[in-house]
């Protein structure tokens, strides 16, 4: 049986903003080493007599398996593991664990805020009042954007694991009816409707399945022909499950009620996609914050200190690799 020594952290303030609790996971270790932010050249440097690597989104390649031979352990602090070659790790023998479902009330929440704020129009109310327009009404309201209620409608979800089982939970609370779609590439099922079906059929949609090769642009420029003129999009799952340059246009020639997005392709964006147009109608951007409340993130504290317990106790556990 492996015992813990020394564990470094090479990204710890993706995670911790000062406000969480890291004692349990330090005692895991004979020493627990925490960095800021690590650049690509550090990597090696940094992990060099490690024995487990904790990371967010720092990559660790092949070559930095084959330079830091003491590693026995990646600790992911997503559920992601894009950021670590898992070939490569199972080749030096070495054993790289996720987190998993540590977000969902913090994301469901945050699905359910964008899509109301879209139905209430409320980032136009918002504006109208800093820019003086209810200031200047000639009654006591002001009722420029339409407004629709959720009850009664019908929400399509693409993806109905734990995170899309809380978002129709909160929607059937509001009485939205909820049909779940057949994610591309998967097997079919009679209670998943296939995208031809399910989106000529909802008023919202939102998504919550993982980027693959077959889900990637998902919903194109056709799948958002085939949606109501007035259907709302919320995507908190991944940035690539819908192109870019179709939903831009599909809300600009008003083909669409609204959409939110909490992803974006590239993260951080870069200058030039196409949702950072300041001329998009009827869209709301956040900043990859859906799974960033404080409970989550310490979610993501216990789950981790427990991974690295299960596997110096010989029964490691949530494991991608190994």
């Amino acid at each position: 049986m492996s015992k813990p020594g020394r564990a470094v952290f090479l990204d710890h303030t993706s995670l911790d903003l000062g406000d969480l609790d890291l004692g349990a996971l330090r005692e895991r270790f004979g020493e627990l080493v925490l960095h800021a932010s690590t650049g690509p050249e550090q990597v090696v440097e940094r992990l060099k007599g490690a024995q487990v690597a904790i990371s967010n989104k720092v990559l660790i390649d092949a070559s930095t398996f084959a330079a830091c031979p003491d590693l026995e352990l990646v600790l992911v602090t997503a559920t992601g593991t894009n950021n670590v070659d898992l070939a490569a790790a199972r080749e030096h023998g070495v054993t790289v664990c996720n987190c998993q479902g540590y977000g969902t009330p913090s994301v469901a929440q945050h699905t359910l805020l964008l899509l109301l704020a879209l139905a209430t129009r409320l980032p136009d109310y918002q504006q109208a009042v800093h820019q003086g327009l209810w200031q200047q009404s000639k009654q006591f309201c002001l009722l420029d954007f339409p407004i629709v209620e959720l009850e009664g409608k019908t929400l399509g979800l693409l993806g109905h694991g734990e995170l899309g089982g809380a978002v129709a939970k909160l929607a059937q609370a509001f009485g939205m009816r909820v049909l779940s779609g057949q994610i591309p590439g998967r097997p079919a099922r009679p209670d998943r409707l296939p995208l031809e079906e399910l989106l000529p059929q909802v008023d919202a949609l939102t998504l919550h399945c993982p980027l693959n090769e077959n889900t990637r642009d998902m919903i194109g420029a056709h799948e958002l022909s085939l949606m109501k003129p007035h259907a709302l999009i919320v995507n908190t799952a991944r940035g690539g499950l819908i192109n870019e340059q179709a939903l831009s246009d599909a809300l600009r020639n008003g083909h669409l009620g609204g959409a939110a997005s909490d992803v974006l392709s590239v993260e951080p964006p870069v200058a030039g996609n196409p949702l950072l147009a300041d001329d998009i109608p009827r869209l709301i951007i956040t900043p990859h914050s859906a799974w960033g409340a404080k409970e989550a993130r310490q979610r993501i504290v216990s789950q981790v200190t427990e991974n690295a317990q299960a596997f110096f106790a010989g029964a490691p556990v949530r494991v991608v690799s190994g």
